[in-house]
């Protein structure tokens, strides 16, 4: 069963940034939309950012706008999230998942494959 595997968390001061990647080994991602989602204690799972496999298209949840970038190497099977100006409220475990075609701007966790364990990034201010 495929996985996917996050990496690229830590420990950051607010104002920082960290790069995250969503690797897919063995699974070639081409035409596959990549989404990340973050989901903190407490807090119900939020779409952070998706990367559309059929065009360039991308989805930015309103939090992250402007301080987030997503990628993809579909050559390397791998999704990347750069997060800049960090603040304590992006404090999360990060995960990535996929569906076929198209991001969504209302994903439903449910109906995306190949969830990895996630990477946790903690900022501190």
């Amino acid at each position: 069963e495929v996985q996917f595997v996050e990496s690229g968390g830590g420990l950051v001061q607010a104002g920082g940034s960290l790069t995250l990647s969503c690797a897919a080994p063995g699974f070639a991602i081409d035409g596959y939309a990549i989404s990340w989602f973050r989901q903190a204690p407490g807090k119900e799972r939020e779409a952070v950012a998706c990367i559309s496999g059929l065009d360039d298209s991308t989805y930015f949840g309103d939090s992250v706008k402007g301080r987030f970038t997503i990628s993809r190497d579909n050559a390397k099977n791998t999704v990347y999230l750069q997060m800049n100006s960090l603040k304590p409220e992006d404090t999360a475990r990060y995960s990535c998942a996929t569906i076929w075609g198209y991001c969504s701007p209302y994903p439903v966790p449910s109906e995306y494959t190949h969830w990895g364990q996630g990477t946790r990034v903690t900022v501190y201010s």
